[in-house]
């Protein structure tokens, strides 16, 4: 999925929303530095395996994922972030590492840290590493109807 695609779906959903313009970023927490975002409001996406299924989990950028914690959450007896090469033809048309948060785009479920509940809007890599997606937390909700779980800790 193209940015272009990515807004065809959230404008087909009738989603507002803005694309915000920044510096080339390869990390969550320099994107959000980038695009003068508070790390909490940014929202990363990071592909797990889990008991043998490719699933995608999103979290504040300002944190790290904790498998033990993840795996408790979802009920899972086997979880590993999964490495490049194992999804990087599973998201077409986005630079890897910048996947959007929407795994129903990919035939993956998707699950969503409870922190970011706490948050009015959240913003997220739009299929690039220089371009983000920013909307209201309840619209990407509304989408993306994920599980929602506590799994990560602060960096």
């Amino acid at each position: 999925m193209s940015i272009q695609k990515l807004k065809e779906f959230l404008d087909g959903n009738k989603i507002k929303y803005v694309t915000i313009g920044h510096s080339t970023a390869y990390t969550a927490q320099e994107t959000a530095a980038s695009a003068h975002i508070p790390g909490k409001e940014l929202a990363k996406t990071v592909v797990l395996r889990i008991d043998g299924r490719m699933v995608i989990a999103v979290l504040p950028a300002s944190h790290k994922l904790d498998i033990p914690l993840f795996k408790k959450a979802v009920g899972a007896r086997d979880a590993e972030i999964a490495r490049e090469a194992d999804f990087r033809d599973m998201f077409p048309g986005c630079e890897v590492g910048a996947m959007p948060p929407f795994g129903s785009l990919y035939g993956m479920d998707v699950i969503v840290d409870a922190l970011l509940s706490g948050n009015a809007e959240i913003a997220f890599n739009a299929c690039s590493h220089s371009e983000l997606v920013k909307l209201a937390y309840a619209d990407y909700i509304k989408l993306a109807k994920p599980k929602i779980a506590s799994f990560s800790v602060l960096r």
